[in-house]
Formats: structure tokens, sequence, C-alpha cells
């Protein structure tokens, strides 16, 4: 079945060569060249994924990003300036799922694009089997039959944490291995589908916004050049 993307890019060389590009590789190519017209598309259309460009005229990409997290949470992919890591975390904050800097590779745009599609098929798959148990880490709770996570404030009261499909894949993975060393390569490959690849600083992002979410209860602790681990905080 062909795949419905929606493209926002107000640059018409970019916007008509990336259509050819996703049109000639089985994808059906929607496009908007200004914000406001963008996120009328994205909140009213059915699409699988929003290519979003942040440089955009009249309303910008991150503040679209904005608004269109208050009634969807279609996968979106941004498109961002190089060396602009402010536009990058904010855009991680907002609820974005990833990123390319300008210019880009487009056999990289498409390995991200699938890399996103197949995260939201395993979200959207049925459970097979027997649900699975849910994982604990002190006050942290993951429930992967409903792919939600929770934490228990300082009373022992769970309370939902709003986290995207990314940042649960994440924290899935640490989880998985909770006080264990995990290498930033292998934990691109397991939580965002894809190889680790020179300067690529979205996982980066993805942590410090999920550490901002889990507050003091629960160590998401960095090891400078190696990598990632969970754990729980002693009382």
């Amino acid at each position: 079945m062909t795949k419905p993307l929606l493209l926002i890019e107000d640059d018409q060389d970019i916007r008509d060569m990336l259509s050819l590009l996703l049109t000639q590789n089985g994808y059906q190519v929607s496009t908007a060249a200004e914000g406001e017209t963008g996120l009328s598309m994205a909140i009213q259309g059915q699409y699988d994924l929003v290519i979003l460009d942040i440089m955009l005229p009249g309303l910008d990409g991150l503040s679209l990003l904005q608004s269109l997290r208050q009634t969807s949470r279609v996968p979106v992919l941004m498109l961002t300036a190089r060396g602009d890591d402010i536009d990058r975390i904010l855009g991680f904050e907002l609820g974005a799922d990833d990123y390319l800097p300008k210019p880009f590779n487009p056999r990289e745009l498409l390995a991200r694009i699938k890399a996103i599609l197949r995260r939201v098929a395993l979200d959207q798959a049925p459970p097979a089997g027997p649900a699975l148990a849910p994982l604990r880490l002190g006050p942290l709770e993951l429930v992967p039959e409903r792919r939600q996570a929770w934490l228990a404030d300082t009373t022992g009261t769970l309370h939902e944490l709003v986290i995207t499909g990314t940042e649960y894949n994440i924290l899935q993975a640490l989880l998985h291995q909770a006080g264990r060393l995990i290498s930033k390569a292998e934990l691109t490959q397991s939580a965002l589908g894809r190889p680790l690849s020179r300067y690529d600083r979205a996982l980066d992002m993805h942590i410090s916004n999920l550490r901002k979410k889990l507050g003091a209860q629960v160590e998401l602790k960095t090891v400078r050049g190696m990598g990632y681990l969970l754990q729980a905080i002693d009382p």
C-alpha cells in the first residue's frame, strides 16, 4: 500500500526535488509551501509522516509543530539548518521524531523515513501472543501492551508520562537492560531503528528530553564516549 506523506517546504527547488524522489520510491506525496497551509493539511489529512522544514514563511516550523501536537501524533521528521542545535532541541521538546540537517543525502532521507515508518507500524500492530508484563525500575513503570510510561511521585501515586513513540522506545530499550551501559550505536539501532551515523545527535536530544521528564526519581546517565544507562536512585 502506498504511504501518504506530507512535505512542508518553502523552497520550490527542494520541494520539487523531494517530491520527485519520494514519488519514485513509492510514496504518495502532498506538498505545502508555507506554514498555515501545511498545518491545515497535516491536521485534516491522513498522512503517515510529515516532513517539516523549520524555516517557513508566516507560521514557522516550530510553531506549526507545537500547534499540530495539540491534536495529532502523526510522526514528524524535521529539516533543519546545519549546526542549529537550538531548533533541534526545541523540535524534540515539541514532539518531533527525528531530524536531518540541510544539505542532506537523499539516501539518508529515505533511510530516516523508512525507520520512522517501521516504528509506526510496530506501534500500531496488535500484540502477538500473551500480554507482555510491565517493566519496572523504582518509581518508573512501562506497560508494553499499551506503550505507556508511568512515574510514581513521592506519595506513590502514578502519573502517566507524556512521551513520544521514540522516547518510549528508548525507555523500553534501557529498561530491558537496566543498570547496564548501552552504547550509543546499540541504542540508536534498537530505539530509532537505524544505524548511528557520523555527527548524529538525535539520540542525545531525545535523551536530554527524557531526562527532564523523568525528573529526580530515576537516573538516566550519560557516560561520555561510551553510552547510556538507566538506574533507580536510592531513597
